[in-house]
């Protein structure tokens, strides 16, 4: 079954899988439950930074993670654990990652390992950054949306480059509680809402996207057939 929904903020992208009708009401009604605030800060850490930098570096294929730059997450944001040479930048999202009606958007499992090219890691990993230490300081989701659109205005954040993109092929990547590891995928990051000129979400097209508001964008999704590792992932579902 091919997803028929996703929403993806900051740079990461937490997959909602379609659920119908009723079912889907109530799944939601019990995420919502399960997650209603931020948890203590220390659900969200990795224990040791060295299994944080495999994990943000396995988002991509080693020929392009190994010469990334890699941040870390503490108790007031992320910061600078290894530094890189060819200007990609790879890191673990976490839940708040997602657009901000998202039952999950608190969910302290999420561990989303993603790498951003050289464009994106400028000009749209910020927006994640900025949020990571809003959600640190304590802001609710109304403050840190209200934040980021201030920051937005008032160009305190980049504009979105042309050409940026990042890859989401880990195999340990845990997107939600229904998606899990999903699937390996790259996202396409576009200013506005351009899902039509891209032709996504077309009958037989291999590209689906998200508008996301909360940050101006456009995301576009397109699945791969390997894990950054080089083994096959699961077959697509149609």
């Amino acid at each position: 079954m091919r997803k028929k929904s996703f929403r993806f903020v900051a740079l990461v992208f937490l997959v909602q899988l379609g659920l119908a009708g009723a079912t889907r009401a109530a799944q939601a009604q019990a995420d919502k439950a399960a997650y209603p605030a931020m948890a203590p800060v220390d659900a969200y850490l990795m224990a040791d930074e060295n299994s944080e930098i495999a994990l943000a570096r396995s988002a991509a294929p080693a020929s392009i993670a190994a010469g990334a730059e890699v941040m870390v997450l503490g108790r007031k944001g992320f910061t600078t654990a290894v530094k890189g040479t060819n200007g990609f930048l790879c890191i673990v999202e976490r839940s708040w990652g997602a657009g901000s009606d998202e039952p999950e958007f608190w969910n302290p499992k999420v561990r989303a390992p993603i790498c951003f090219n050289p464009e994106a890691a400028r000009s749209f990993a910020p927006i994640f950054l900025m949020k990571t230490k809003l959600a640190l300081a304590g802001k609710s989701k109304t403050e840190m949306v209200a934040a980021t659109d201030v920051a937005l205005n008032k160009k305190e954040l980049p504009a979105l480059e042309r050409g940026a993109m990042c890859y989401m092929m880990s195999k340990q990547q845990y997107l939600n509680d229904r998606g899990m590891s999903w699937h390996p995928h790259l996202m396409f990051f576009v200013a506005g809402d351009a899902a039509k000129s891209w032709g996504a979400d077309a009958p037989d097209s291999p590209i689906m996207a998200a508008n996301d508001p909360e940050e101006r964008a456009t995301i576009m999704m397109v699945w791969v057939g390997n894990w950054s590792d080089g083994s096959p992932a699961p077959p697509m579902e149609h």
